[in-house]
């Protein structure tokens, strides 16, 4: 004989026969597995909102780090490059007036002159044959 009852635990219906207690599925089993369901999901969804907005906090703390010590470096940079260039126009002129006692003024001059263009047309040579290069491995691509 079946007999239904309710039980104490969680009050469910519970059907006992010669077997023993069986528990009775319902549909609201299925709805509670489906409440289960979506609060995962929403708690899923939450996690990975929460996940974001730190990692953007983190790279936005990242890049002002990098920004104010990036400024400062690029200060000492242009700092060594000022002074490399007033260095490299004492040993220009140092040369000058070193030629001037061997062969006058204006020729040392014109030396030193003409020494500096050749160095400077052959790094210029060199940087187009570079970016020439470059502009080759991308030749085929369209932006």
């Amino acid at each position: 004989m079946l007999d239904q009852t309710r039980n104490a635990a969680d009050g469910k219906p519970v059907w006992h026969n010669d077997d023993g207690p069986q528990a009775f599925a319902t549909a609201s089993d299925d709805l509670s597995e489906d409440r289960s369901l979506i609060d995962g999901v929403s708690a899923l969804y939450e996690d990975g909102k929460t996940y974001i907005s730190a990692e953007l906090a983190f790279q936005k703390t990242r890049a002002s780090y990098v920004g104010k010590k990036g400024s400062k470096a690029a200060v000492f940079g242009l700092g060594a490059l000022a002074l490399l260039h007033l260095a490299l126009i004492a040993l220009t002129v140092g040369a000058v007036l070193a030629l001037a006692t061997l062969v006058g003024p204006l020729a040392a001059t014109l030396i030193v002159g003409v020494l500096l263009l050749a160095g400077a047309a052959i790094f210029a040579v060199m940087a187009k044959s570079r970016v020439e290069a470059i502009s080759s491995t991308f030749a085929g691509e369209k932006p």
